[in-house]
């Protein structure tokens, strides 16, 4: 099912991310807190080195207040301990000041050698409860300053929340020629408005793929309306096993200890818990089968116990590639992918599955600086 047309070069490759659980989200049990799996520095570093030395192209750096470890300072740490992986920060706007947010972001890009993407992110912040149109409007004056830092000489910009007149953007220039990539996702009109308008790929939480066509062509529509194209991603978990039965069976077993009141409260203590997206990952969950697939692959059963991406996609090696494959076809062009334990479905997804893709790392719209190791496609896209 083609969904909407893509420009991007190479069609027949995929950007494959990973996932580093900074906030407090890896278990053997969902919702079972293991020690050796908490948020630190050391566990979620490693997640990030084992990532890279699979083949996976990016990496998510997830944001949360409540619990895990501050997203920028981790990213920069990471800067020194890898050499190809690019880095995927989660940016939630208005957290920092837009001016010391563009020097931010453009002295890791330059830490990274031109590997970081950014994603960004609109919510409420601790103690507020702001109207969702306002929350867009902040979003929208960040990311329009930053591409002003990015790209000229002086910013001056007069918004409804900031106001900067005649402020040198000297030395706030990035690696990356206009900056890096920005990721996104919303559902809301004014997320839709807002990506559509500046940002370069459209991120999706795991829906039937019905819906998600939807999605991906009303996002489209605003993007053409401003004479531009967009990637597409899906941001979704992933259990795969040698057979069919055998990712099954994990899946039952990581939920086997979770208590559904446990899971109410580390859902509910998610900034964006009462959001649009979430409460259409919610829907899947009451629209499932009794064993909670929505579609013959897609369980919902991680969304019992955490805010945001709540499905995976089940089964055997060859069954998550097809699945792949079709998201594909409907113009995805970036998997944004984790499992439980994090390290471990990262080994088993990049033996079994990552080697018969074809990859590669999204193109900038401005043109990207080549960095000292740059990503050339890697797979064969047959498979073994």
């Amino acid at each position: 099912m083609t969904v909407v047309p893509i420009t991007s070069p190479d069609l027949d490759a995929v950007e494959v991310s990973w996932f580093s659980a900074l906030c407090s989200d890896d278990y053997q049990f969902l919702g079972q807190p293991d020690g050796s799996l908490r948020s630190s520095w050391d566990h979620c570093s490693t997640i990030v080195k084992t990532a890279e030395e699979h083949g996976f192209r990016n990496i998510l750096c997830p944001s949360s207040y409540q619990v895990g470890q501050d997203t920028l300072s981790f990213v920069a740490g990471c800067a020194p301990i890898t050499d190809r992986i690019n880095m995927l920060a989660a940016v939630r706007c208005g957290e920092m000041q837009p001016i010391m947010l563009a020097r931010t972001i453009a002295t890791l890009d330059h830490m990274m050698h031109g590997r970081l993407t950014v994603n960004i992110i609109s919510s409420d912040f601790p103690g507020e409860k702001a109207d969702s149109a306002f929350r867009y409007q902040r979003s929208r004056e960040v990311v329009e300053i930053l591409k002003q830092a990015w790209t000229q000489n002086e910013i001056n910009y007069q918004g409804e929340v900031y106001n900067f007149l005649g402020l040198t953007t000297d030395p706030a220039k990035p690696y990356q020629t206009g900056g890096p990539l920005l990721y996104f996702g919303g559902y809301s009109p004014a997320a839709l408005e807002l990506c559509g308008q500046h940002c370069d790929v459209y991120l999706m939480w795991p829906e039937p793929k019905e819906q998600i066509a939807e999605r991906m062509k009303a996002v489209n529509a605003v993007a053409e309306r401003y004479n531009r194209t967009l990637d597409y991603g899906l941001r979704v978990h992933v259990i795969v096993r040698d057979t069919e039965a055998e990712a099954k069976e994990y899946a039952d077993y990581i939920v086997s200890k979770l208590d559904d009141e446990h899971g109410r409260k580390i859902r509910e203590r998610a900034l964006d818990s009462t959001s649009l997206g979430v409460s259409h990952q919610a829907k899947n969950r009451d629209i499932a089968d009794e064993f909670g697939y929505v579609e013959p692959h897609l369980w919902t059963g991680v969304g019992r116990a955490r805010s945001g991406c709540g499905a995976a996609i089940v089964g055997s090696a060859d069954q998550v590639l097809s699945e792949l494959e079709a998201y594909q076809k409907m113009g995805i062009r970036a998997f944004i992918l984790s499992g439980y334990p994090h390290i471990d479905e990262c080994k088993h997804f990049g033996t079994k599955v990552l080697p018969n893709m074809k990859t590669c790392s999204l193109p900038h719209a401005y043109g990207r600086v080549p960095s000292e190791t740059p990503m050339t496609p890697l797979g064969a896209g047959v498979r073994k």
